[in-house]
């Protein structure tokens, strides 16, 4: 009703109920009630100009359905489309004892009105009020009846959202072999022994549940894994003269510039003497080696021995290229594919931040951490989501075969991207407030890129990139960067102790992916995926375009 009065600020609230409307039983295609408001303070003629009037609602019954026996199979479409009946005819249930209620209001108020009292005595008032109380009172219940049949079936919307979860965990486990199922890989594996049927049994014992078994020490990583182009440091922080040292995959590498400029990637040992190079220097182009001064060219060639004769000797490199701000490798074995993916913002977005931590937890579990969002208003009380609601229930609304979505009821998209980065947009207001239940509904946004290197079975290299569509002033202001890398710290750290935690019931054999729900799907998605390529599947899942190594 309030809707009603914020469209004039004089409202006539006007209900035409066609026949047989406010009745359950008999209620035809077309019947329901029709709620105006005229948007007009001249209240004489409002009948008469019909074509003032806005629509504010139309209240369709949903009709009959043909009743579920007991015991009958359903497919899970069939049961989700059960279900969404049921959620339509609550919200039309509800929405007419609502009009039944602004019906009997208007009833009141007519009897209430000056110009009514002077032609009935008070005890007909009295009379009329008291009808019309017993009738409000009525409608109320049975509006209370009508919210308990709307959870009811927000409840059974859960539990169907489950089983859909779980058909997505068979789905993805079609991408093996039924006999070779039971045998993954256990660090990230499909638990098997449950049932992989994908009908629901109306009124009867629910379907066996289904997990991922990610428990035990992380085995070394698959070589396909490998065969993807990794981005591992900003351009900003490759001076001419310095170099960034880094792990990928167990390997100790060194990046620094070439006599053209161009980043370079090298084995971060000397040939000579196994001593790292990054403890040496960057001269025109070649790095060296602090021990006995023998040089390296990005290519991997030493080119400078002192004090010796000239031998043929080089030190593995690996394909390196720079592209919008980033420096990036590829440490497989595989043919380099010809195409870097986009890490930019979007249009619009300024770059305000960039910063590089090196974390003591496995990248696939941070990854976990980082497609979840479910965990923010629990987790996050000091930071970005202080001061957040816990919803009843939040979901990551994807297309079917996609690896991105939006989170509902938050306006955040997020989506991951193969093989580490998770890329989100975030509508703001104001700090630890959001608005709009979309990203297109807020007036400004946060867009952040979390690049999750594998360095080692126990540690990642973050890269973290901040970007806003607002404000670009601040990137001049001193000592911003501090204060970014301060809330990034503080932030991670809220997560760190949790994931450390789980690391290590992880490594003593507990499985940190036990019971998904709803929720859970991006991260899900990432471990089917992961799980292919360790496997080598000829076709990744969730994308059309992602194949190994692209």
């Amino acid at each position: 009703m309030t809707t009603v009065a914020s469209l004039s600020l004089v409202p006539h609230l006007l209900l035409k109920p066609s026949l047989r409307c406010l009745s359950r039983k008999g209620v035809g295609r077309y019947g329901g009630i029709k709620v105006y408001a005229v948007l007009r303070d001249d209240s004489a003629d409002y009948l008469k100009d019909n074509h003032h009037w806005e629509a504010l609602f139309h209240v369709d019954d949903p009709g009959p359905r043909v009743p579920i026996e007991k015991g009958q199979y359903l497919e899970a479409k069939q049961a989700l489309d059960v279900v969404r009946f049921d959620i339509q005819y609550c919200d039309w249930r509800a929405r007419q004892d609502l009009l039944t209620i602004m019906v009997l209001h208007n009833k009141v108020v007519e009897v209430l009105n000056p110009l009514a009292r002077d032609f009935k005595s008070v005890g007909n008032l009295r009379k009329d009020l008291d009808g019309l109380q017993e009738e409000l009172a009525k409608a109320h219940n049975q509006l209370y009846l009508s919210e308990s049949r709307v959870s009811s079936a927000l409840d059974k919307l859960a539990q169907m959202e489950t089983v859909v979860n779980e058909r997505l965990l068979s789905d993805g486990s079609a991408f093996a072999n039924t006999a070779d199922c039971a045998s993954l890989d256990p660090s990230t594996s499909l638990d098997t022994t449950t049932s992989t049927s994908s009908t629901v049994r109306v009124g009867a014992q629910k379907p066996k549940r289904r997990s991922l078994n990610i428990s035990g020490p992380v085995k070394p990583y698959s070589a396909n894994l490998k065969n993807f182009w990794y981005p591992v440091a900003f351009s900003s922080d490759l001076k001419d003269d310095t170099m960034v040292p880094m792990d990928c995959f167990e390997e100790q590498w060194v990046i620094f510039r070439g006599k053209d400029k161009r980043p370079g990637c090298v084995q971060n040992t000397c040939a000579h003497r196994a001593c790292p190079l990054d403890l040496g220097s960057v001269n025109e182009g070649r790095i060296t080696c602090p021990y006995h001064g023998w040089e390296y060219s990005t290519d991997g060639k030493c080119e400078k021995m002192p004090s010796t004769k000239m031998l043929n000797v080089r030190i593995r490199a690996l394909p390196c290229f720079e592209q919008e701000g980033m420096v990036w490798i590829w440490p497989g074995d595989d043919t380099p594919t010809p195409t870097i993916p986009s890490l930019l913002p979007p249009s619009g977005f300024t770059i305000h931040a960039e910063i590089v931590m090196e974390l003591p937890v496995e990248h696939g579990l941070l990854l976990d951490n980082l497609l979840d969002l479910a965990h923010a208003p629990f987790t996050h009380t000091s930071t970005f989501a202080k001061g957040w609601s816990v919803p009843s229930f939040v979901k990551f609304l994807t297309p079917t075969s996609g690896l991105q979505g939006y989170w509902d009821p938050y306006p955040i998209d997020m989506e991951f991207r193969p093989p580490c980065m998770v890329l989100s947009t975030i509508g703001i207001s104001k700090p630890g407030k959001l608005e709009g239940k979309s990203t297109q509904q807020c007036a400004t946004h946060l867009h952040q890129l979390h690049v999750c290197l594998p360095s080692s079975t126990n540690k990642t290299r973050l890269l973290y990139r901040m970007s806003l569509d607002f404000a670009p002033w601040m990137k001049h202001m001193p000592f911003m960067h501090l204060l970014w890398s301060h809330f990034a710290e503080k932030v991670l750290n809220e997560d760190l102790r949790l994931v450390l935690g789980q690391q290590d019931r992880m490594n003593n054999g507990a499985n940190v992916w036990n019971w998904p729900v709803s929720y859970d799907k991006l991260g899900i998605r990432y471990r089917l995926w992961r799980d292919a390529v360790e496997r080598g599947v000829d076709r990744l899942p969730f994308s059309n375009e992602i194949e190994s190594g692209s």
